[in-house]
């Protein structure tokens, strides 16, 4: 159907290469030229200042779920004037032993204009679809729950 290829760069920045100081700073450049500085999660030695994996992980599920919700409501009639979300990836030890991002909690909130406005139960059903048909949560194995947002 279709191909989504990402470049990866890393290049030693220190004399050494010891596990407690040797960069994880690296480069992902996508298809469109745009260029993103990655690194470890902080609690790996990485940088707080850069987007780590485990991160880019959680914002891929967060966008994938708001981006078929956004054409579902479309496809349904329903006018969308804001979508935000607070998710949370939770990275706890797998049935090995080994960290796992295990869960993934979305928690959107859905502004709605129009005179068709969804019911509690039918923006419930607009989440339950979008969910099904997310490209990158069939991708996965990690639970992901959508809640409702905090006020």
């Amino acid at each position: 159907m279709s191909e989504h290829r990402t470049f990866l760069q890393w290049n030693r920045t220190t004399a050494d290469f010891e596990y407690q100081s040797y960069s994880r700073d690296h480069t992902w450049r996508f298809q469109n030229g745009l260029e993103v500085t990655a690194s470890a999660a902080p609690d790996f030695k990485g940088n707080p200042e850069c987007v780590d994996p485990e991160q880019a992980y959680v914002a891929s599920l967060a966008s994938c779920h708001m981006l078929t919700f956004l054409a579902v409501a479309c496809q349904k009639r329903y006018v969308v004037d804001s979508y935000s979300d607070a998710a949370v990836g939770y990275l706890e030890k797998g049935a090995d032993g080994k960290p796992v991002i295990t869960r993934v909690v979305l928690k959107p909130k859905v502004e709605f204009s129009g005179d068709k406005l969804p019911s509690d139960q039918e923006l419930e059903q607009l989440h339950h679809v979008a969910h099904q048909e997310c490209f990158i949560a069939n991708s996965v194995k990690t639970s992901i729950t959508v809640e409702p947002a905090a006020e």
